[in-house]
């Protein structure tokens, strides 16, 4: 659905300065509940034409920062832009071009999905009624719930009411896109469709801000990725340069396993540890071939020796020291 304009009473403080090439951009965002910060002075950067992920546990701080940058509540303090714009003053001018599916989407359960997506069409800017069939037929295919859309809206699974608050953020082309948790209930199979559909959106020439706190999620379909955890916002940038802040590991099978061990790490390798043969270890600057050769050297045979690309998961850990979920 469109973003709604701040609510009455809200507050928001603008950005100093906008940066155009910047689809979404705050600068000290900050949200405090009593004198808990929910969001700690975070300044995030989402480049025009990204997929930008926001990745999470539950409970980080995510929808408070969503729900903060589109004006559906007040900052403590700090300052946000949307499309270049300052916002909450330029709010009825910017969020027209924004779409937003936040929480749990809202909509008439007694009518159906074809007559609720009507009812958003009609309030929003260029809703001549001539054309809305074709729109809302379309919306309605790209999420898979065209075989629904006289269902009623209160017999929708969790999953298509999710696909339904997609559609309506889909009723006209938007230069951003604000998703949090877009497949929160839905099976693998609408997992995966709820993806690809990510993927054309991006391609299209759309900026899409995914929060999800699942790993898969993000790695499969973001160019980039910010960390969001107790608040604070870990790291941002290219989900490449994400994975690279974790040093790789090399993992070695060996014909003397202990005495392997202690001389990997002498020479300054951590976190060795045994499996079996094998000894696993992260590199922390030392080269795999180095390794090897003072292996060899010292009379141990090397039967096997591979360096291990760190994942996603493994670069989450490495920041915040805590697990995460990994399910698809």
């Amino acid at each position: 659905m469109a973003a709604q304009g701040p609510g009455p009473g809200t507050v928001t403080p603008s950005l100093a300065v906008q940066t155009p090439s910047l689809a979404i951009q705050t600068q000290g965002l900050t949200k405090v509940f009593g004198r808990v910060p929910a969001v700690d002075a975070i300044d995030l950067a989402v480049p025009v034409g990204s997929t930008y992920g926001f990745l999470g546990p539950n409970g980080s701080g995510k929808t408070t920062t969503i729900r903060g940058i589109l004006g559906l509540l007040s900052a403590t303090s700090g300052g946000c832009a949307l499309l270049g714009e300052p916002m909450p003053e330029r709010a009825m001018a910017t969020l027209p071009h924004v779409g937003a599916l936040v929480e749990g989407p809202a909509f008439y359960p007694w009518l159906s999905g074809h007559d609720n997506l009507a009812r958003l069409d009609a309030m929003g800017p260029d809703g001549r009624s001539s054309t809305r069939p074709g729109r809302i037929g379309d919306a309605l295919a790209r999420v898979g719930l065209s075989a629904a859309a006289k269902k009623k809206y209160k017999a929708y699974s969790l999953g298509m009411r999710q696909r339904l608050g997609l559609a309506s953020a889909l009723l006209r082309p938007r230069q951003l896109l604000v998703l949090d948790e877009p497949t929160n209930g839905m099976d693998p199979q609408g997992t995966r469709e709820i993806r690809h559909l990510i993927r054309q959106l991006g391609e299209e020439g759309s900026t899409v801000f995914l929060s999800s706190h699942l790993l898969s999620e993000i790695e499969q379909v973001c160019s980039h990725v910010g960390v969001m955890h107790r608040g604070k916002l870990l790291m941002q940038g290219r989900l490449e340069e994400l994975r690279a802040s974790a040093a790789p590991k090399l993992r070695v099978e060996v014909d003397d396993p202990a005495r392997a061990g202690q001389l990997l790490a002498g020479l300054g390798m951590a976190d060795v540890a045994r499996e079996g043969n094998q000894l696993v270890g992260t590199l922390d600057g030392l080269r795999p071939q180095d390794c090897c050769r003072q292996l060899v050297e010292a009379g141990i045979g090397v039967r096997m020796l591979v360096r291990e690309q760190r994942s996603l998961e493994d670069a989450f850990v490495a920041l915040t020291g805590e697990g995460f979920n990994v399910a698809g």
